[in-house]
């Protein structure tokens, strides 16, 4: 019942609507003498017509109101046809008003993208093209050959590299060339990394460390960039190496991709062989890699210059599993009757 009596009461004094209307239907209005009487409050025109009702505009231009309407005003106010009007200076916002919301929203995001970015990057300038490399800063302690078990002919092979970056002058004098790359390949989980960082701590060079994923991004150019941004910081720090793990993700067979010869993750591989051509074999730079996929690898990442060392980094074998428990176990207490060669030899295919 209450709510029937409020919806009379709200009709019984709801005051009539305004009608709106366009310009021209306005000036139509005055050249009919239709109007009897007008009110202009800001950019606003309200007119009352002859036959009650009443209509209004909004204005765009005052100029236009003074110069198309305001002569025919005058003379059907002398005329008897417009009995009054009048001016009041009402307080209009400018149309860039309606916009600055909008305006606010974006700056702030913008200032938000802004701040991220410096903290991101030590207080640099913004710059979501760098590359997000992990340095051995990052670590909370060297790694060295001792901390990698069950891979004693990787580590053989890998000898080279340390002794390269710990005596370059001794290659350099007999005129020996290193490999500008090394590429790790192995099932997920056989130390790939490990073995990375162990030739760095056992160097005692700084490691650069990134994914190759973290190369491919939605915008174009932004991979390119990154590649740039590690190769130049990597040349402000050698003798030093490069670790790229997951390099299918970049350096996947070129031809592939819907893109073609303009799809991004094909314009990071460009920059990526362009840069380890743009360093000489003997800058202290050594860029290893790491894969499981190396069948789909781009031919010209594994020509000689590049990636033209592999080394096969396979599953431990029970000998191997039985180090990896020793490391593992470095500092801890064990009951008298553990053997680690029969745990050993309980984890076939473990890594």
């Amino acid at each position: 019942m209450f709510a029937i009596v409020f919806a009379v009461f709200s009709m019984m004094n709801r005051a009539p609507a305004v009608k709106k209307i366009s310009y021209g239907e306005m000036v139509n209005y005055f050249n009919n003498e239709q109007v009897d009487s007008f009110e202009l409050v800001g950019s606003k025109v309200t007119c009352k017509l002859k036959d009650g009702t009443e209509v209004t505009h909004e204005l765009l231009s005052l100029g236009m109101f003074e110069e198309n309407i305001m002569p025919m005003v005058l003379e059907q106010q002398k005329n008897g046809v417009i009995t009054s009007y009048n001016f009041s200076e009402g307080f209009t916002l400018p149309w860039w008003v309606s916009f600055l919301p909008s305006f606010l929203l974006i700056g702030l995001v913008v200032v938000f993208f802004i701040i991220t970015n410096r903290q991101m990057n030590g207080g640099k300038a913004p710059g979501f093209a760098r590359a997000r490399v992990k340095t051995g800063a990052d670590q909370k302690e060297h790694k060295t050959f001792l901390d990698v078990a069950g891979a004693d002919e990787e580590k053989e092979e890998l000898v080279e590299i340390v002794d390269f970056l710990k005596s370059p002058r001794k290659y350099l004098e007999l005129g020996a060339r290193i490999p500008k790359g090394v590429l790790l390949v192995g099932p997920p989980g056989t130390g790939k990394t490990l073995l990375a960082k162990a030739v760095a701590g056992e160097a005692g060079v700084p490691f650069f460390s990134i994914s190759g994923s973290d190369f491919v991004e939605l915008y174009v150019g932004v991979g390119a960039s990154r590649v740039r941004d590690l190769f130049e910081e990597a040349k402000k720090n050698n003798p030093c190496i490069i670790f790229i793990d997951e390099i299918d993700a970049v350096g996947r067979r070129r031809g592939a991709g819907l893109g073609g010869g303009h799809d991004e993750r094909e314009q990071t591989l460009n920059q990526l062989l362009v840069e380890m051509d743009g360093f000489g074999a003997n800058a202290g730079i050594i860029v290893i890699a790491a894969t499981n996929r190396a069948d789909i690898l781009d031919p010209a990442l594994l020509r000689p210059g590049r990636f033209d060392r592999q080394v096969f980094v396979g599953r431990p074998d029970q000998k191997g599993r039985e180090e990896i428990l020793k490391v593992h176990a470095r500092g801890k207490k064990f009951a008298p009757d553990v053997n680690f060669a029969n745990i050993a030899k309980g984890t076939i295919g473990f890594t």
